[in-house]
């Protein structure tokens, strides 16, 4: 399924039915009297996070959604039907925005969670409504009212609980493979990943949560080069932030400097969550180079490199585990309301919750 992570569309409720002008006719009734029924109200446009989709796919072959006109009335004080409501079903984090791209209408981050995008018309009043002591046979009914009608940007967001960043080649998708179930494209070229894919870390019964691969990110990504501006948005909502940093290059410190200088400029807080750095492919180092390239990367960052192998599985155990603590730590203070805090001093040797742990050991 091709993966669309924004849409267009325009939307329109049911305009309202029009109320009836009609008199009774019946035997030995000597007066009759007016007996129009009301019009029924247009239909409803709503909007639905539903579990079990992950792409606005739907909305790119169908921009236009309309609901129903409401029924007119009738006589004999026959009051028309509602108009039946549309509703949209949208992947859960799917952000509704009017049409200049930057007011926000709802975020659904919450699955089941709906909203209403546009009310249906009133229905008209039928005649019946006017007749009084004066006039005594109302010869007017009133139309429905109109239903309302724009044009709105759909914006996916993925729910993922950890983002995995990096430049092209850095080995995120190898990753992805390795601790998940996912099995993302895998190659030798830059570029591989052209969609953000997601996958469940299943560490044991009561350790799970979710990471999100993104398209690498290059120099100038905030401002539109590569796929990193667009594709960005998908790890806005994550605890954590893994960046993993390809150790065979010639200067990992200045790779991890060029994806920090794009979260600052990109903004929504992702430079200040917190993160996991790690050099990936060690496999292809011996132990000394290893400890030489660390050592000059912490010189050159002030952080010190997780040690890791997406192929092998070396050091993976330990980064998931640390991972987790912060999901946990997030899921907690979204969860009771508060704020979550992206202070820039937190280890996870801090954290000192009970950790479960899979029995035998868990392994990629």
């Amino acid at each position: 399924m091709k993966f669309l992570d924004q849409a267009k569309i325009f939307i329109q409720s049911g305009n309202g039915g029009g109320g009836a002008v009609s008199f009774r006719r019946e035997k030995f009734i000597e007066y009759g009297g007016p007996d129009g029924g009301d019009g029924g109200n247009g239909g409803d446009v709503w909007i639905e996070a539903v579990e079990g989709l992950n792409t606005l796919i739907d909305y790119r072959y169908q921009q236009h959604f309309k609901a129903q006109t409401g029924v007119h009335g009738m006589g004999r004080n026959r009051h028309g039907a509602k108009g039946d409501d549309v509703v949209l079903k949208v992947p859960v984090g799917t952000e509704v925005y009017e049409e200049d791209k930057e007011t926000l209408i709802v975020d659904l981050d919450v699955p089941g969670k709906r909203f209403l995008l546009a009310e249906g018309g009133s229905g008209g009043w039928g005649n019946d409504r006017f007749k009084g002591p004066v006039n005594r046979a109302p010869t007017h009914a009133n139309p429905g009212l109109p239903g309302q009608e724009k044009w709105i940007w759909l914006k996916l967001k993925l729910i993922a609980d950890a983002g995995l960043l990096g430049l092209p080649n850095a080995g995120k998708s190898t990753f992805l493979a390795a601790v998940s179930a996912a099995r993302p494209k895998i190659a030798d070229y830059p570029f591989t990943t052209l969609t953000p894919n997601l996958g469940v870390v299943d560490l044991s019964t009561n350790e799970r949560f979710v990471i999100a691969d993104i398209p690498g990110l290059i120099e100038g990504a905030s401002e539109g080069a590569g796929l990193g501006t667009r594709f960005l948005g998908h790890v806005e909502r994550a605890g954590v932030l893994i960046h993993l940093i390809d150790a065979t290059q010639d200067d990992p410190a200045a790779a991890w400097k060029t994806i920090r200088a794009e979260l600052e400029a990109y903004g929504e807080d992702l430079a200040r969550r917190p993160e996991i750095v790690a050099l990936n492919k060690i496999d292809a180092l011996d132990h000394d180079l290893r400890v030489m390239i660390a050592e000059d990367f912490e010189g050159k960052s002030g952080v010190r490199p997780r040690l890791i192998s997406g192929v092998s599985g070396e050091g993976v155990t330990e980064l998931l585990r640390d991972a987790w603590k912060l999901v946990k730590r997030h899921r907690e203070a979204e969860g009771g309301g508060g704020m979550v805090s992206y202070g820039d001093d937190w280890t996870a040797d801090e954290e000192e919750d009970h950790v479960v742990e899979t029995p035998g050991g868990w392994r990629p």
